[in-house]
């Protein structure tokens, strides 16, 4: 699904920008999310410098992921939200079948959310797949959570999305 809507995107990045938007719709303001209290602008300003604490707070989270979702990269966030789960995980059952779940949509080639991440992190994580533990996906994490912070915190900051919070 996120790679057709990349195919389609790149098509229409090549019509002229004027018809652009009116085929792409631009959201105006960050979705509330539900039951979550909007932080203080004090605490939103911290999350400039800290991808750590804007994927804690739940609203900040909500915020980050429309943003992203706006940009085609929620992946990155699902995924980074996933491994948190998957790593509370206690019954081996359960880890087990959670981990399938996370290769399946998020690090198998073609996945339907496949996440940006290098052929030899890949080749670990499948290997630390083998027997899963509460660790099997923290290399691949790591490698996210660095192309988040490095990549999606520093347009997310300057995003419409962001400075609404700040007010």
């Amino acid at each position: 699904r996120a790679k057709e809507i990349k195919t389609k995107l790149g098509t229409l990045l090549q019509k002229p920008d004027s018809t652009i938007d009116f085929i792409i719709p631009y959201p105006e303001k960050a979705e509330k999310p539900p039951k979550a209290q909007k932080p203080s602008p004090e605490e939103a300003l911290q999350w400039r410098d800290s991808l750590e604490k804007l994927l804690q707070n739940p609203y900040g989270l909500a915020s980050f992921r429309s943003f992203l979702r706006s940009e085609f990269s929620e992946e990155n966030a699902e995924f980074w939200v996933a491994c948190e789960d998957y790593k509370k995980t206690k019954s081996p059952v359960k880890m087990a079948e959670k981990a399938k779940k996370i290769y399946d949509e998020f690090i198998q080639t073609e996945a339907p959310k496949e996440v940006n991440i290098d052929h030899f992190t890949k080749a670990v994580t499948m290997k630390n797949l083998v027997e899963p533990s509460p660790t099997s996906f923290d290399m691949a994490q790591k490698r996210i959570f660095a192309l988040m912070e490095k990549d999606s915190l520093p347009r997310f900051v300057r995003s419409e999305f962001y400075h609404e919070l700040i007010k």
